[in-house]
This record gives structure tokens, sequence and C-alpha cells, in this order.
């Protein structure tokens, strides 16, 4: 085991408090503004809590159930658990009452905590029938009734109970050993139940010391996160909470996707975490009001576009070209940094594989962007780029005190202390995951001459088609949504003899067309538009030219809708769930190749 500074996660923040205390710590809107909680405020209501919830009888090891939007009590109640050496179980804003019923029973939790009323309202059904559950504590007033299976509690009341009392919260943090279970965060279930990976202090210690060594090159100061991404994801938790936590920094807590552009340059984050979806809809958001504007601006930036892709895969430009670029700098890689707050020094990607075209496209456009690799099992992160060595097709090398192996068969082996400690209550399923201290990733990979990783696919996710070939479908989907035209795919063609495609067109796009067009109805009533698919052709043609033979899309169908969390085709965190959409579209997809 590595020599981290701090035994526990909890006596990291108390230190942290110690060092910084009437500082701002974390920020959130009140009244239309960003207002700030100090390093102290929040240590003081951590400490509050913490009491108040063992004076509610938990006792260490218990689990706690964590239910919330991204706001300051997310992080408060976080490590109130923590701190009396009780296991805190994110959960996501999102799950249905089925969700919350299998995560808090499975747990076994004895105490959840929730926020909104809304919230509150998806988690009480559930809550009633879990066999565990003693309390829940409500962030906001409910509007629902006391019930007799459990106590139900306001935050207010618990931090009052807790202010009464007399432990010493600091000194009971500092009990805890780097080996015990912080959390137990369940994966989002791309491919079937979510399983609870327990992760242990040390896990997520690691990852934190790993991001600090890896970012050094970037000069780490007086940094500001924006927190967008579900604290309840494991990549979120680490790598927006606690890593800022262990530098010293603010955090920023965005309202929400749809206000990200205007949170953006409210709070001026010098890091932001992100996942590759969140790239694409900027990239389309961009170039589309690029191709609107038209006239010299357009021409200025396709020409920053193209100066800072060849300075990128050069290294050089020429004499001529280094004065223009100058000037471009100026007239628009600025304004596009100022979209971004103006003061970033760096975009860290990860939770799926991002299309290295996106990543050239922001860095030519003056955007630093390191993707960075991981998964649940391993706190998450395995792997960056750094900023002195940016190769956009790989996920950069390992963390410090990793190891990562590729075996025999491709998969992308992981051993160190970011490892879990395995899934609750399943044995077997653990065994199978952690063989000799190595976590099978089911992720494909190798390393180039530098050590860098690089990403093929998943393991279960690889099309085999009936003439053998392996193909990637992340690869092509990421290539097909870098058309104006589309804003969503998953291809498909296991066990065939060439790849198919089901689309969703871009919003925008698709509102012009019909205009022009003559049509009008919702996508439902226009997917099955020939005329519709028609219109979409060129774009698929465009995309095709570019790809090999056995990668190119024969035939393609429109989706009723666009892929969404709501309709559980995605992971909160915005990845396909391709399991999903063969069982929706599986049937018209085989049609395909009638």
């Amino acid at each position: 085991m590595a020599d981290y500074r701090w035994p526990n996660l909890a006596a990291m923040f108390f230190d942290q408090v110690a060092k910084h205390g009437d500082q701002p710590f974390v920020w959130a809107k009140r009244d239309g503004a960003y207002r700030p909680l100090s390093w102290g405020d929040a240590a003081a209501r951590v400490t509050a809590l913490s009491r108040g919830l063992r004076m509610l009888g938990i006792e260490p090891g218990d689990r706690v159930v964590l239910v919330s939007e991204n706001r300051p009590a997310w992080l408060i109640a976080d490590v109130a658990i923590m701190a009396a050496g009780a296991i805190s179980v994110p959960a996501y804003t999102t799950n249905t009452e089925a969700d919350h019923l299998h995560i808090l029973s499975d747990c076994g939790a004895k105490g959840a905590i929730v926020s909104t009323r809304k919230l509150a309202e998806r988690l009480r059904p559930a809550a009633t029938k879990a066999p565990d559950l003693e309390f829940l504590i409500a962030i906001e007033p409910p509007d629902i009734d006391q019930v007799s299976s459990f106590d139900l509690h306001s935050l207010d009341a618990v931090q009052n109970m807790g202010k009464g009392g007399h432990e010493n919260v600091v000194e009971m943090a500092g009990r805890w050993k780097p080996d015990d279970t912080a959390c137990i965060i369940y994966t989002s279930g791309t491919g079937g139940a979510p399983k609870g990976v327990m992760l242990s202090h040390k896990a997520i210690m690691h990852n934190c010391a790993g991001a600090e060594d890896a970012l050094a090159d970037i000069g780490l100061g007086n940094e500001t996160f924006l927190s967008f991404l579900p604290l309840s994801h494991s990549y979120e938790h680490s790598a927006g909470q606690f890593f800022p936590i262990s530098i010293g920094a603010e955090i920023y807590y965005a309202e929400g996707v749809e206000t990200l552009a205007s949170n953006m340059i409210e709070a001026k984050p010098t890091i932001m975490t992100a996942v590759p979806r969140l790239y694409e809809m900027l990239y389309q958001r961009i170039t589309a009001g690029v191709r609107k504007t038209g006239g010299t601006k357009e021409k200025l930036f396709n020409k920053a576009l193209t100066l800072g892709t060849k300075r990128y895969q050069t290294g050089r430009l020429g004499l001529i070209e280094n004065i223009q670029n100058a000037v471009l700098e100026k007239l628009v890689r600025n304004k596009v940094r100022g979209r971004f707050g103006g003061r970033l020094k760096a975009l860290v990607s990860g939770g799926a594989p991002l299309n290295p075209d996106l990543g050239t496209f922001f860095t030519a456009l003056g955007l630093r962007i390191l993707q960075g690799y991981g998964q649940t099992e391993t706190a998450p992160v395995v792997s960056v780029n750094r900023a002195y060595q940016v190769k956009m097709h790989t996920v950069g090398p390992p963390l410090i005190d990793t190891e990562v192996k590729i075996a025999d068969d491709g998969e992308i082996l992981v051993r160190g202390d970011l490892v879990m400690q395995g899934y609750w209550g399943k044995p077997d399923a653990t065994r199978e995951t952690i063989i000799d201290g190595w976590v099978h990733t089911g992720d494909i990979g190798t390393f180039d001459d530098d050590g860098h990783l690089m990403i093929t696919d998943r393991k279960k996710d690889i099309i085999v088609n009936s003439g053998g070939d392996n193909l990637a479908p992340q690869r092509i989907e990421g290539i097909i949504c870098l058309e104006a035209e589309i804003a969503q795919a998953m291809v498909y063609g296991d066990k065939r003899p060439h790849i198919v495609a089901l689309l969703v067109p871009d919003a925008d796009w698709l509102k012009e067309w019909a205009r022009a067009a003559g049509k009008t109805g919702s996508l439902a009533e226009l997917a099955g538009d020939d005329d519709l698919r028609k219109a979409l052709v060129p774009a698929m043609d465009r995309i095709n030219a570019g790809l090999s033979n056995i990668e190119k899309v024969r035939r393609f169908m429109i989706a009723d809708e666009p892929f969404s969390i709501d309709n559980a085709q995605m992971t909160p965190t915005m990845k396909v769930r391709r399991h999903k959409l063969i069982e929706d579209y599986g049937e018209r997809l085989v049609n395909l190749y009638g």
C-alpha cells in the first residue's frame, strides 16, 4: 500500500478545513446567484450531521443511502456518513422505485438521506418495502406523512440534535483505517442489474494522489471545479468531489446540463471533468452556430481549426502560419475559451471512449482535453493523458502506483490500491472479476511505444460479423455522431454479414428539414417517413466514405425518440444501453437485413 497523507477521506476533509478555515469552499445558486459556504461552515454541518446519525443508531459499517442532485448538502452528507465510520451508498436521482428498492434491499441500508420532495416521492414507496431501513432524512421537508415502517426526520432536526452532542467527530473520523469501506457505488447498469462496488478509503485516496501527480504539469494552485456529472457516479465522486478536497479547491455546483453554458461563465472553472457525450453536444452546438453565422466569422473559425489541427498533429507551423495563428488566438480561440469561463486549464474526459476527432477539434480551438480511462471497480481512474504529451487516440499512461497489463486475449488487467474490495454480497461475481489481485476490466486494449494505453472496445460489445471480423461499435457510432444531421446512433451487426444502424436525427436539423419539406409531427410520427430517411442518406454516404469496407453502414432506420435516461436507453452518465436498444428495436433492426 502506498503511503497516503491521511488515514481516510473524512480525516482528509477535516485536515483541509484546518488549513482553509473561512475561505470559500462550495458554491451553489441561491436567489439567482452563486453563494459560497466556507470550509469551516461545511465542517460544522458535517460534524452536526455525523453526530446526529450516531444518535439515530448508525454504527461503523452500517450503510446509508444518499439520493440527491449535486449540491453542498450532498458532500456534507457523504462526508458525515464516512466520519461516523458508516458506508455511504450513493444512488442516482433518475432511479425508479424498483431501482431504489434493489439498492436499499441489496445493501441492507439502515438509513437513507433524500433531497427534494420530488425525489422523496419516488424513494418513499421503495423505502416502505426495504426490510432493514430504520429512518429517512429529508434535506427539504417532504410532502409525505409519517410512515410506520421507518422514522422520518428533517435534515435540520437531525443536525440540531447533533449540535447538542459532545462526541469529538474530528477525533472519531481519525479512527477509521485506509482499508475500511468508504462507499458502495452501484454500477450504472449498461448490461443488467446494478452491482454494488465496495471502494475503500485508500482506493479513492489512490485516485486523488494519482490525479494530483497527473495534473502537476498544468500548474495546480488555487483551483475551481464545476460539478455537473452525477456525484452518484464513481467518476464525479472521486474526480469532482474528493480530488478537489484533497488539493483544497473550490467546487461550484451546476444547476443542470441545460444551464451548463451559463454556469461555466459564472463559475469560471479551471478544471472540469466530463463524458464524451457532453463534448459531442458542445461540438454540435458550436459548429451549428458557426454555420449559422457564416461569412468572415466562419472563415476565421475554420482557419483557426485548420491551423490548430496542424499544430497538434505536426507540432509546428510555418512562419506565415504562426503569424496568422497568433491573430486567430485573439479573434477566435479567446472567444471560445471565454464560453468556458476563460480560465480552463484542462477538460478531463472519461466514462467512455472519446472520438479522437472530437478531441482534436477542441484542442485546435485552444482547449486542453486530457482523455482518461477507468471504471467503477478501480475507484475509477486507471490512466490519463499528461499535458506534456497528449495523444488523443489514447487514454494516456497509468496513474502512479498502478499496474496495468494486457492479457493474452487482449483484455486490460489492473492491480493496485485502487482495486475495489469486491461486489457487495456477490462473492462469485467478485472472484470472476478479481483474479490474483488483478481486476479483469472486460475492456480490450494495447500499449503504444510511449506507454500510452489504447482502448479497442468492450469485450462484450465487440461486434463479430458473419465473416469473423471484429468491429468496435463505439468507434463507428462516434464517427456517425460528428455529422450535423445526426445526434445519436447505435450500430448493430453481430453474426450478420454487414453493419446497420439506428439513428436519432439532430433536433434542430429535423425541425428545419420538416419546415422545408412541409412536414409536421414528432420524431415518433416522422421516424417512418421515407423522405426523412432519404434526407439522411447524404450524411451516411459521407460517413461511409471514411470507413473501412467491413465498417460501412449498409442500411439504417430512424428511432422513435431520442435515447435518454427517462426511457432507460442511456445511463445517468450518458452512455448508450445497447442491450435496452436491442430489446426495443431488435426486430426492426433484424428486418433491415431482409
